[in-house]
């Protein structure tokens, strides 16, 4: 079943420390606004439900931070053959391409399955990034901590043509202390796979850096035999059934400012 969406514009903005949080969640993207974007990236076909202009943004005072949009996450989908089939694939791509797409020879993933880790923003200072050990300590985000800010984006969700579900979200926590910010690209193919990308972002308030975490789990309808099929379609019970493919640590170190620099000399 898909998200239930009441089409009401809406914008937060939160501000903790020197940081900012917006989040901006607006109208299916027009059909002008689509046939645009298809051709632009060259895709036979997008979601059903393209949110293009809802955003989360995370920004520093001084310019920097992270952004997660649908369009940076429709630019990260694996436009290579793709394994996933069934029984009226062809029959369905052929019912989606439009006639101005038909001379399209790239390969098409029709699942939308993206790697998106979000977007980094920044002109003058530019946040780097480098792989690490370093995990994100999960127990103490468990931990009871007053939340001061909470939303959720939807960026992009289709129906697969009644054969499942492929969509990505992005939600945030605040605490007095850190915050926390889950993407999750959620994809049910019915009777084939169940197939999860999650990024975690995790910040510590004095800290130099953010911690970002990617994750693949994937497992066949088969192999989930044993498991509920009520819980396919809920993403946060079926994740701890699949099984796990992948996983990159990444530390997002936050560019000096010269008036760190400054205090730190007096």
């Amino acid at each position: 079943m898909m998200i239930s969406h009441g089409f009401k514009s809406s914008k937060k903005d939160f501000t903790f420390g020197p940081w900012n949080v917006t989040t901006a969640k607006n109208h299916i993207m027009k059909s002008k606004d689509i046939e645009r974007l298809t051709e632009e990236l060259n895709l036979p076909s997008l979601p059903e439900m393209l949110f293009g202009d809802n955003i989360l943004r995370i920004q520093h005072s001084d310019g920097f931070g992270i952004e997660f949009n649908a369009i940076d996450a429709l630019k990260r989908i694996n436009n290579l053959d793709d394994t996933v089939q069934v029984a009226c694939a062809q029959q369905w791509q052929e019912s989606r391409f439009s006639e101005h797409c038909q001379e399209v020879v790239k390969p098409y993933d029709w699942t939308f399955t993206t790697d998106y880790r979000g977007t980094l923003i920044g002109e003058e200072l530019q946040i780097k990034v480098t792989e690490t050990t370093e995990r994100i300590n999960l127990e103490k985000l468990r931990a009871r901590e007053q939340i001061v800010f909470f939303d959720e984006v939807l960026l992009f969700e289709d129906e697969l043509h009644d054969h499942g579900v492929s969509m990505i979200s992005v939600k945030i926590r605040v605490m007095p202390t850190s915050f926390f910010t889950l993407l999750r690209f959620f994809l049910r193919v019915d009777g084939v796979l169940i197939r999860i990308n999650d990024t975690r972002l995790y910040h510590e308030a004095g800290q130099k850096y953010m911690l970002r975490e990617f994750c693949t789990r994937e497992s066949n309808i088969a192999e989930l035999k044993s498991v509920p099929a009520s819980l396919y379609t809920d993403p946060n019970e079926i994740a701890q059934h699949l099984t796990f493919k992948l996983r990159q640590c990444e530390k997002l170190e936050l560019p000096e400012q010269e008036h760190d620099a400054v205090n730190e000399d007096l």
